[in-house]
């Protein structure tokens, strides 16, 4: 079928009328007519409505529709009736269906626009907010665990033997590969600066130290944060987002007990059972090191590793990396609870637990170190 050229006129008719004559198919956007015409007929003034005639249209798409919104901009800023109901049902309907939620102009400068200290207020009382549903998720965690002492948590415990074994067993590799190569760089770079005063035997004391009492538990709590508390975010996330959390209180089941106490409980259980794995590897990776490039034998490297470990560094680094999985845990599952209902919600709700969960470590391992330092520990 051969296309016929789109047309448009503008032409006056009686009280202040202006027709415009819309012919033609109006296919593409390529060839379409200008609207320089009627935008001066509308200039000249003494025009009250714009009404049209289509009488000879064809075929028409996308096209004519962007042109007649154009036509309503114009009427609009020059205080003209834009009588939509002249044009063809389907096109009229269109129309309609744009004016009633029209676009919002401007949302990004009037973003721009806001005072510098509303913005900051703002910024406060979201920060306030977040702190305070922390604090809150915080205490119902607690209560759960009480809850759970007393016997009377509404939880399973083959839930929280499958978290342990998600979160401990299967969590053995990466955390051995990343706490081997620690002992290996922390033993390298000791044996590098204390060979030049004639110290290098000592490097088999730095590894011990700085593993046992520190880099293991900081090391593994962030790779389990990255692990299972972005996990525990998407599973959370993923049934907040299919109402599944919604369905749990409709059946007066607590969320926080059903779902959230197993994955605690399982991370306060491993957790100090994988610093101590970390332990071991890290100073085996030391101990090749200081074998291989130093000439210590095997048995007076590992003398003075155990000779360098006392009970109390020993102890703390066990107890950090307990309080590192409470804090892992806890992040991961409030920003899964707190996970929206759009498609990408459960993305920033992982993306946000990780983020969150390392900065809580590495901000609890500084006033941990005040602590110890102010105890002479």
């Amino acid at each position: 079928m051969a296309v016929i050229p789109p047309r448009l006129a503008a032409r006056r008719g009686q009280a202040g009328v202006v027709i415009v004559d819309i012919a033609g198919d109006w296919l593409g956007r390529k060839t379409l007519p200008d609207v320089g015409p009627l935008e001066k007929e509308l200039a000249a003034g003494g025009v009250s409505a714009l009404e049209f005639a289509a009488h000879e249209l064809g075929r028409w798409d996308s096209a004519l529709m962007a042109r007649i919104l154009a036509i309503d901009d114009l009427c609009t800023k020059a205080n003209v009736e834009f009588r939509a109901k002249t044009l063809p049902h389907g096109l009229a309907q269109l129309i309609a269906l744009a004016d009633a939620v029209p676009e919002k102009k401007d949302a990004a400068r009037e973003e721009a626009k806001r005072p510098f200290l509303r913005r900051v207020g703002e910024s406060g009382l979201g920060a306030w907010n977040g702190g305070a549903a922390m604090l809150s998720f915080m205490g119902e965690s607690v209560l759960a665990f009480v809850q759970m002492l007393r016997g009377r948590a509404q939880f399973r415990w083959s839930d929280t033997l499958l978290v342990m074994q998600q979160c401990g067993p299967q969590a053995l590799g990466i955390v051995a590969l990343i706490n081997f190569l620690i002992g290996l760089i922390l033993a390298f770079v000791g044996a590098t600066e204390l060979s030049q005063f004639g110290a290098a035997i000592f490097t088999a004391d730095l590894v011990a130290i700085a593993t046992v009492r520190e880099m293991a538990c900081i090391m593994t709590g962030i790779i389990i944060c990255g692990r299972t508390g972005a996990a525990f975010a998407a599973q959370l996330g993923t049934m907040k987002v299919n109402q599944e959390i919604e369905a749990f209180q409709t059946f007066g089941i607590s969320p926080v007990e059903f779902l959230v106490l197993p994955r605690l409980l399982a991370l306060i259980l491993m957790m100090p059972l994988l610093c101590l794995f970390a332990d071991l590897i890290s100073i085996a990776g030391g101990f090749l090191v200081s074998t291989l490039m130093l000439d210590v034998t095997p048995a007076l490297y590992l003398h003075r590793t155990v000779a360098a470990i006392s009970l109390v560094n020993f102890l703390l680094g066990i107890s950090k990396g307990a309080f590192f999985g409470v804090l892992v845990a806890l992040s991961g599952c409030l920003r899964g609870m707190q996970c929206g209902t759009n498609a990408a919600a459960v993305g920033e709700a992982t993306t946000s637990a990780v983020v969150t969960g390392i900065t809580c470590i590495i901000a609890s391992d500084g006033i941990f170190a005040v602590i110890c330092n102010a105890l002479n520990i």
